[in-house]
Parts: structure tokens; sequence; C-alpha cells
């Protein structure tokens, strides 16, 4: 049921609002040509309908290509109208007023989805979201522990945000999570340290109240190590971690992006692939140069917000400071006069002079009453241009840092787009290559039988390189959204 909404007038999601959202996200030198001829919504990929004043979903049928949609602080009350949305990776439904997870059935393909503040108490309903990578399910009403059991049928989920669920106050909460959720990378904005993993290592019975499974416990003391050599507890680091730029000044992306790909691994055997791989040094030194470009960015941008903070908070403790010195200034010259004036009360010698004092004194008090109301809302004021302007500051900053991260490492990127591309396409033309000589009995070496599988046909071949193609762009596109998704949280 609907509460009432003082002051805001709810919205539902009509043709007119979302053809204003799609213009905006246009580039301004396409905006006005896109106003003119139109847009098929059955072509965008990304919508944004944040800050609307939204109450129900709908009318999103005919965007049947979107992969990105943001329904972020709104007013929405229930999940309903995405059934059609089935190329869905991203969806953000933070800050709304949402309580039961529902409506996620046909989203197959979700990969992000944020449900942060919202009125949830329990996580169900999203069985078949079996790609999801990064779940942000924080500022909710959950309290059970025992919800996060249901989150082990995700295989793929690395990313996970609780925090500020009643839950969290339970003393095992940590333990618990990293114990059912062995594959975890990141819980609450933080990676799964040395010292979390490493508190399995000690006997069950040590665990007060909620003993874990022995089996857990046995698992994580075989492999201590293994978390430790992935762990960000290392020297600088953390700070990595905090600017989102982790793991980036190096070749550690480059190298993940082949380390899951069980397809290059086959194709390497092939005649001519592995002297490419050997002599195509400008394809991997040119990524881990666009990596090490957003590595250095990122430390700079985090830098860069740290300062305007920290200024903010000093700013904020001077106005503070300031305020106070100027109420006890007043209050103590009151003080001073009247100490005085209550002696000549005291001491009148008569009662029409006492009264004569008495009215000074009320008047004085009024007097004070004012000055220190009028020094409340100077402080009001000079605290809200100063929140003002601190907004404003981080939006710049923030949009811009994702702006950049956009322009030099997105999905799209035309220069890592161009060099996988253009490495996509010198192997294909080497496995043709292999596959004619195959046909023609020409090939000399003795070749593992999964790799001669490969040169079945055509089609198989380029399956397979397509497959190992889309691993890589996965794995970058899924670097870019980590580093975004961090960035809007922050």
């Amino acid at each position: 049921m609907s509460q009432l909404y003082d002051g805001i007038e709810p919205n539902v999601i009509d043709d007119e609002m979302v053809q204003k959202a799609v213009e905006e996200q246009c580039p301004e030198d396409r905006r006005k040509l896109a106003k003119r001829e139109g847009i098929n919504f059955k072509d965008v990929t990304e919508l944004q309908l944040s800050f609307r004043n939204i109450l129900q979903i709908d009318n999103l049928w005919q965007f049947e290509s979107l992969t990105k949609l943001q329904l972020d602080n709104n007013i929405i009350e229930k999940i309903e109208g995405l059934e059609s949305l089935v190329h869905l990776v991203w969806l953000d439904l933070s800050f709304n007023n949402i309580e039961v997870i529902e409506g996620l059935d046909t989203l197959v393909k979700l990969q992000d989805l944020s449900l942060y503040n919202n009125r949830i108490s329990k996580i169900e309903h999203m069985d078949t979201l079996q790609e999801l990578q990064i779940f942000s399910v924080g500022k909710n009403n959950l309290t059970a522990l025992e919800d996060v059991i249901y989150l082990r049928r995700f295989k793929n989920l690395r990313t996970l945000n609780l925090t500020g669920n009643p839950l969290c106050d339970d003393e095992q909460y940590t333990l618990f999570v990293v114990a059912h959720l062995p594959d975890l990378v990141y819980l609450d904005f933080k990676l799964v340290s040395d010292t979390m993993v490493s508190s399995f290592a000690f006997p069950a019975c040590e665990i007060k109240r909620k003993p874990l499974t022995d089996h857990l416990l046995c698992w994580y003391a075989s492999n201590i190590l293994a978390f430790r050599a992935g762990s960000l507890q290392k020297s600088g680091l953390q700070k990595h971690a905090t600017a989102f730029v982790e793991y980036l000044n190096g070749s550690f992306l480059f190298d993940s992006m082949y380390a899951e790909d069980t397809e290059a691994a086959k194709l390497a055997y092939l005649p001519g692939v592995a002297k490419y791989l050997d002599s195509g040094v400008t394809y991997r030194k040119e990524f881990v140069s666009v990596c090490e470009n957003l590595f250095n960015y990122g430390l700079k941008e985090y830098e860069n917000r740290e300062a305007e903070v920290s200024d903010f908070n000093e700013s904020l403790q001077e106005a503070l400071t300031a305020n106070q010195r100027e109420g006890r200034k007043i209050i103590l010259d009151f003080e001073n006069r009247n100490k005085r004036r209550l002696d000549e009360i005291h001491n009148a010698r008569s009662y029409d002079i006492a009264e004569s004092k008495r009215a000074e004194y009320k008047e004085d008090i009024l007097q004070l009453s004012e000055a220190l109301m009028t020094l409340e809302m100077w402080m009001a004021d000079q605290l809200e241009e100063l929140i003002k302007d601190f907004k404003r500051n981080i939006d710049v900053i923030a949009s811009t840092f994702i702006e950049n991260v956009k322009g030099i490492y997105p999905f799209d990127s035309m220069l890592c787009r161009d060099l996988e591309n253009h490495h996509h396409e010198k192997l294909l033309e080497i496995c043709i290559t292999t596959l004619e000589k195959s046909v023609k009995n020409e090939l000399d070496e003795d070749l593992p039988a999964d790799v001669r599988r490969l040169l079945a046909d055509k089609n198989t071949i380029v399956n397979a390189l397509n497959a190992s193609h889309g691993v890589r762009l996965l794995k970058i596109y899924k670097r870019e959204s980590d580093i975004l998704s961090n960035t809007y949280c922050w």
C-alpha cells in the first residue's frame, strides 16, 4: 500500500520521462539530432532514471536491449515491470522503499544488483540470478544471520554489502559470512583480509556462540596460504583498494583475463599461436600501460577526494568553533552586565527601583535570546552553504573521475577494444590457416586430443575463439564496473 509523501509528487514511468532521460544521456553534439529524428528505444543499452520520485516501475518493455538500469533514489515500493529486460547486467534500485525481493526471475544475465537502503527483511526469490557477481543489500531490515546461507547458490558472487543491517551487530557476523561464502573477495566494501581468514585456523570451540561447521574450519585451515597470496594486506595495497584501483599497477588484470580463459589455453597449442603470443608484446604492453595510467589517475583522484573531505571537516570545525566562541562571548557579556544588575536589585532602596531593574533584566534576557537565535540562524545558513559547496565539489570530483574512467578504461574503450579486437582478429587468422592445413593433412605437430577437436570444422574453431574473446571482454567490463560501482557507493 502506498504511503503519503509530504511535498513529493509521485511519478510513474511514462513515455515523456524515458524520452527525456534518453536524450539527456546523449552526448551534447548528438542531442539535437536525437530530438529531431527521435530515438529507437530498442537500441538503448543504458537508462538512468534516478531522483525522479518514481513510485511504480512501468513502461520499460520497449527497452529490450537494455543492459544497465539505474532507478536509485526514488520512492519505489515494489520490484515489477522488469520482465522484458532479459539482457540486463546492472540494476540499481538503491534508496527506495522496497520491502520484498521479487520480480527478478527473467533477469538471468544480471551480474550487479543494488538494493541498498530499502526496507527488505529477507533475502529470497533470487534463484535465477546465477550470474550474480555483486550484491549490495546494506541498510535494510535483515535480522537473521542465516539469510546469508541463501547466497551460497550464487557461485560467481564476489562482492557483498550487508553493512547497516541489524544482523551485522552479531559478534560472529563477519566469521559467519566469510565461512559460508568462501569465494567472497569483498565484504562491506573491504577486501576479505588475512586477519579475517586466519581466524578460522583456531579450533571451533574458540568461536563463542555460533560454532562454524568443522568441515568449513578445516577447509579454511588448509587454504590459508591461498587466501594470503591474494590479499591486499601488503605494503600500500589497502590504499589502492580505497582508491578503487587495486592491482591495476601491473599486469594483474591482463594475466587474470587469461587465467580464467580455458579456450585460450587450448588455442595456444595451435601452430603459430605460441609464436604470435611470444612476439605479440605490443598488446600486453599497451594494455598494461592503460591499466597503469588509470592506476596513477585513481591514486591522484583519491588524494583529491581525501583533501576535499579534510577541507570540509576543517571548515566545519572552524565554523562550529567560531560559533561557540561568539556564543560564549554573548553569554559572558550578559552575565557580567546582569551580575551587577542583580546586586542592584538585591540592594534597591525602594520597590520601584527594584522593579525598574527587574524590567531591565527581563529586557536583557529577551535581547540575549534574540542574539543567540540570530547566531544560530547565521550558523545554520553558514553550514547550509558549506554543505552545498562540499556536495558541489564532491559531485564534480566524483563525476569527473567516473567520466575519465569511462574515457580511459571502459568496456567500449576505443583503445582497449581496438587492442583486444586486433588481437582477436590475428588469432582468428592463425586459427583459420591452421584449420586449412589440418584439412589438407599438412600439420606436422602432434596436438592433444581436445585441441584437435577444435579443428573439426570452421564453426568449432571460431566458436572457441569467440568464447575466449568474450571471457576477456567480460573481465574488462567487470573491472570497470567495480570501479564505477565503488565510486557510486562512495
